[in-house]
C-alpha cells in the first residue's frame, strides 16, 4: 500500500504536467480535441492523487512504523478519530491534503462545467493542473509523507495532544477547501487574462466557485475558533496569531471578490479590480501557506519545518503570484469597463465595500509580517499583539457595518441617499434604542458593548429590511424570493450577530484568577463557585486530575462542572481542559491549574456574555452562502447560453 501510495503521487505529477501543457496549448492553437483533454487528465490526476492519499490513512490506521511520518505523528494507542486526523496533522500529510483536494477543484470544473466556453475551460484547467506541478513537485522532493525507515521503531510519538480534539480533527480540512478553494477563482482570473476576455458572463462562472471557498473559509475559522476557545485554557476566541490572520487576510478578499463579480456580472465595471482581487485572495493563501510552513514566524499552529522548505514555497509564490500579476500588468489596460454609474448607487457602495475589507486585508498583513520586516531590516525584535490589530483594524469594519445595509437596498446605475435611507429609519432608530439600553444597564464600563450592540443589530434589521423591500411589503411573496436574496439577508445578518458576540464578550467578560483549597467557595459575577474536590482519573492514552466545581446563583446550583488537568506520557505533555456551562447570552467557564505548596489547586474562572453569538453568527453566514450557492441562477453553467459547437471553439 505505501509504496502504492508513493507511486501514484509520482503519477499524479506526470499527468498534472500534462494536463498543464496539451489543453494550454490546444486554447492557443484552436485544436478543439487538445482542450477537451484536460478533462480526462483533470479526473485522472484527481485519482491517482485519492489513492496516494488513502494510501497513507491506512498507514495511519494501521500503525505502519515503516512511515516515518507515521512514526512521528502517531501511537498505536492513540484512539482511531485522531489516528485519521493524524493524517492532516502534520506538514507532510497536510500538504497531501492540500493537493487532493486541489485535483478535486480541478475534477469538479471538468465533470460541471460543461456550459463554459471550451477554450476557457480548456485555459482554467491547465491553470489549475500548474499549480499542481508546483506543490506535487513540492512534496515529492521536500515533503514526502512515504519516506521509509530503515529501522521501524517498536511505537509511535504520538500526535502532538493539542491536536487530539475533534474540532481539530475536522477544523483544518474545511480550512484547506476555503484556501485551496480560491485556486479556482485565480485559474479563471489567468485563463480569463490570457483570453483576453472578461465578461458578464465570465463573472457568472467565478463567482460559485469563489462563494464556496469563501463558505468553507467562513467554517474552518469558526471551528479553530471554537476549538481555541475551549481546549486552550485561555478564555479567549481570536489571538491575532499569525497563522490565524493567514486564513483571516484571504477570507476578507475573497468577500470582495465576491462582491466585486457582481458588479462586473451585472454592470461590466470593475473587470480590472475583480482580476486582480482573484489573483491577490489565491496570493494571500499561499503567503499563509508560507508562513505555516517556513518557520519565518512563531506560532502555536505553525509547522516547525527546515528553511529549504520555506524556500520551495516562496520559488511557488514567485511563479504563481507574480507571474500573475505580470500578466495582469500587460492585460488590464485592455480591458474596458462598459457600465457607468452615479456616486450614489449600489456600484459605488460595492467599491466602498471592496476598499475597507482590501484596506482591512493590508492593515492585517502589515501587522502579521511586520516584525519580519523589522528584524530582516533594522534587527529589530519587535511583537505586534491584540492592541494593535483592535485599533488598526476595528475602524475599518465598523464603517463597512454602517454602509453595507444602505449599499443592500441602494438601486443599480444611480439612485439618491435620501430615498434608500428612508426604509432603514426604522431599522436605525430600533438599533439605536439596543444600543442605549445596554449602555444604560452596564455600570461603569467602556463603550464598546453598547456600540457593538447597536451596529450589530443594524446589521441585522438592516438585512429583514432589505428581505421585506424585496417582497414589495408583502408577507406572502417573501417565500417566493430568489434563495440568493436570502442568503444574502443571512449572511449579512449572521455578520451583526458575530459583531454583537465579539463586542459582547470583549466588553462584559467577568475574570477570576486565584489558588482555591477543596471545599472553599469564590465569587464569580453573579455566581458563587465551590471546589469540591480534585480526583485522578485515566482516560485512553492520557492521565488526568478532574476536578469537580459547583457553581450557584443566589443558593441554587446552576451547573456542576469538571474541568481537567491531562497529561500525555508519550509526549510528557499536560494540556488544560476548560469544563464550560454554555447558555445563550453567557458561558461559565472554569480552568483547573497546577497544584499549589499550599495545598490549593490554580483555578481560572470567567462569566463570558454573548459568546456562542460567534459562532452562531459565522454558521449562519456559512448558511447564507450555502442558500446563495443552491440558487439555480448562480451555479455553474446555469444560466449560460449555449453555442455551437464551432463558435465554442473559436
Amino acid at each position: 500500500m505505501t509504496e502504492l501510495g508513493h507511486f501514484s503521487l509520482a503519477l499524479a505529477l506526470a499527468i498534472a504536467i500534462l494536463q498543464a501543457t496539451i489543453p494550454l496549448v490546444g486554447a492557443q492553437t484552436g485544436r478543439r480535441r487538445w482542450m477537451e483533454f484536460g478533462t480526462p487528465l483533470a479526473l485522472a490526476q484527481f485519482v491517482a492523487i485519492a489513492v496516494s492519499f488513502a494510501a497513507l490513512m491506512h498507514a495511519f490506521i494501521t500503525s505502519d512504523f515503516s512511515l516515518r511520518v507515521v512514526v512521528q505523528n502517531s501511537h498505536s494507542m492513540k484512539p482511531m478519530l485522531y489516528k485519521i486526523a493524524g493524517v492532516w496533522g502534520n506538514h507532510e500529510g497536510s500538504m497531501l491534503l492540500w493537493v487532493l483536494i486541489l485535483a478535486a477543484f480541478g475534477a469538479a470544473l471538468a465533470l460541471f462545467g460543461q456550459g463554459l466556453p471550451v477554450p476557457l475551460k480548456a485555459r482554467a484547467l491547465a491553470v489549475q493542473a500548474l499549480i499542481g506541478v508546483a506543490f506535487l513537485a513540492f512534496i515529492l522532493f521536500t515533503s514526502n509523507p512515504f519516506d521509509r525507515l530503515a529501522v521501524p521503531p517498536f511505537d509511535g510519538r504520538d500526535l502532538n495532544p493539542l491536536l487530539q480534539d475533534p474540532g481539530l480533527a475536522f477544523h483544518p480540512p474545511f480550512l484547506y477547501f476555503g484556501y485551496v478553494g480560491l485556486s479556482m477563482s485565480y485559474s479563471f482570473a489567468i485563463a480569463a487574462l490570457i483570453g483576453g476576455r472578461v465578461d458578464a458572463a465570465w463573472a457568472r462562472w467565478v463567482r460559485p466557485w469563489t462563494l464556496a471557498a469563501w463558505i468553507f473559509l467562513t467554517i474552518g475559522i469558526a471551528m479553530g475558533s471554537w476549538w481555541a476557545y475551549y481546549e486552550l485554557g485561555w478564555g479567549g476566541f481570536w489571538f491575532w496569531d499569525p497563522v490565524e490572520n493567514a486564513s483571516f487576510m484571504p477570507w476578507l478578499l475573497a468577500a470582495a471578490l465576491l462582491h466585486s463579480a457582481i458588479v462586473v456580472e451585472k454592470r461590466e465595471a470593475l473587470k480590472s479590480w475583480t482580476i486582480l482581487l482573484a489573483i491577490l485572495a489565491f496570493g494571500f493563501s499561499l503567503i499563509g501557506t508560507f508562513i505555516v510552513r517556513s518557520g519565518v514566524i512563531t506560532s502555536v499552529h505553525a509547522f516547525a519545518n527546515d528553511p529549504e522548505r520555506g524556500v520551495f514555497i516562496l520559488g511557488i509564490l514567485a511563479l504563481l503570484i507574480g507571474g500573475g500579476l505580470t500578466l495582469f500588468a500587460i492585460r488590464a489596460p485592455g480591458m474596458q469597463a462598459r457600465g457607468v454609474f452615479g456616486v450614489v448607487s449600489r456600484e459605488s457602495a460595492l467599491v466602498v465595500n471592496n476598499i475597507l475589507l482590501a484596506v482591512a486585508a493590508f492593515v492585517v498583513f502589515i501587522g502579521t509580517l511586520w516584525p519580519l520586516f523589522a528584524e530582516l531590516a533594522f534587527n529589530d525584535k519587535i511583537s505586534v499583539g491584540a492592541p494593535f490589530f483592535d485599533r488598526a483594524f476595528t475602524p475599518f469594519f465598523v464603517i463597512l457595518a454602517l454602509v453595507l445595509p444602505f449599499g443592500a437596498i441602494l438601486p443599480w446605475k444611480r439612485g439618491k441617499l435620501r430615498t434608500a435611507a428612508r426604509p432603514l429609519l426604522g431599522a436605525g432608530a430600533l438599533a439605536v434604542a439596543l444600543g442605549a439600553l445596554a449602555f444604560a444597564m452596564q455600570t461603569g464600563r467602556s463603550a464598546l458593548g453598547p456600540v457593538g450592540m447597536a451596529l450589530g443589530a443594524w446589521l441585522v434589521l438592516g438585512a429583514m429590511t432589505d428581505l421585506w423591500l424585496r417582497a414589495g411589503g408583502t408577507p406572502a411573496r417573501l417565500t417566493r424570493l430568489p434563495r440568493s436574496d436570502w442568503g444574502k439577508a443571512a449572511a449579512h445578518a449572521g455578520l451583526g450577530i458575530v459583531i454583537i458576540g465579539v463586542s459582547g464578550v470583549m466588553a462584559w467578560t467577568v475574570e477570576d484568577i486565584r489558588t482555591v483549597k477543596v471545599g472553599e467557595s469564590f465569587p464569580l459575577g453573579q455566581y458563587e463557585v465551590t471546589l469540591d474536590g480534585v480526583a485522578n482519573a485515566r482516560g485512553a492514552n492520557y492521565s488526568t486530575r478532574m476536578a469537580t466545581m459547583t457553581v450557584r446563583e443566589a443558593g441554587a446550583v446552576v451547573a456542576v462542572l469538571h474541568p481537567e488537568k491531562r497529561f500525555y506520557p508519550v509526549q510528557s505533555m499536560p494540556t488544560t481542559e476548560a469544563a464550560i456551562q454554555q447558555g445563550l447570552f453567557r458561558d461559565i467557564y472554569l480552568t483547573l491549574g497546577d497544584h499549589q505548596d499550599d495545598g490549593g489547586w490554580a483555578v481560572r474562572s470567567y462569566v463570558k456574555p454573548f459568546t456562542n453569538w460567534i459562532w452562531a453568527g459565522s454558521l449562519l453566514m456559512g448558511f447564507g452562502g450555502l442558500l446563495s450557492l443552491s440558487d439555480r441562477r448562480l451555479r455553474i453553467g446555469a444560466a449560460a447560453r449555449r453555442v455551437p459547437a464551432a463558435q465554442a471553439a473559436e
